[in-house]
């Protein structure tokens, strides 16, 4: 087979194995960044079967790198003694400009690391992690409120453009 047919047949794009939807609610997300992650072949291959946990998950920045710590990932089922330990520290792969902002940005008060999401891209595996900050209680309560008007206003108008109303 030529190189060409090879690369046609490759997947590419983004395919979705795990997202922390709570991270949005629990966080006021500032910026963030696409990281690769060193993974062993039979988190991988746990990975492909769509099984992984981003909650209570969060990234640290220890003597200049950046680690994912408490993402589950379960053991690999047809995996031998060769097997990986499910909530085990794990390595992010990211520029050295980007880990010395990150460096900066988290000796900041109330901010922290968060993985938003873990996916597949063009076949590596990679996380999209979130610089943010805490909502307190309040906020969260303003934030629901808010989507709750935003959403009367527009069954509102829905109503008034078919002539309900």
């Amino acid at each position: 087979m030529n190189v060409q047919a090879a690369s046609s047949n490759r997947k590419g794009g983004r395919k979705m194995i795990a997202q922390n939807r709570k991270a949005r609610h629990d966080y006021a997300v500032l910026d963030t960044y696409e990281a690769g992650v060193m993974l062993t072949g039979t988190e991988v291959k746990s990975l492909r079967l769509g099984r992984a946990s981003l909650v209570d998950a969060f990234a640290t920045i220890d003597d200049g790198e950046v680690f994912l710590r408490n993402v589950h990932i379960p053991e690999y089922e047809q995996g031998s003694w060769t097997n990986h330990e499910p909530r085990r520290v794990r390595k992010l792969l990211l520029h050295r400009a980007e880990i010395e902002r990150l460096i900066g940005k988290t000796k900041e008060s109330g901010l922290t690391l968060v993985p938003l999401a873990l996916y597949f891209s063009d076949g590596k595996v990679k996380v999209e992690l979130a610089l943010a900050r805490g909502k307190r209680s309040y906020d969260k309560r303003q934030d629901l409120a808010k989507r709750d008007a935003d959403r009367e206003v527009r069954r509102a108008m829905g109503r008034r453009s078919k002539g309900m109303d």
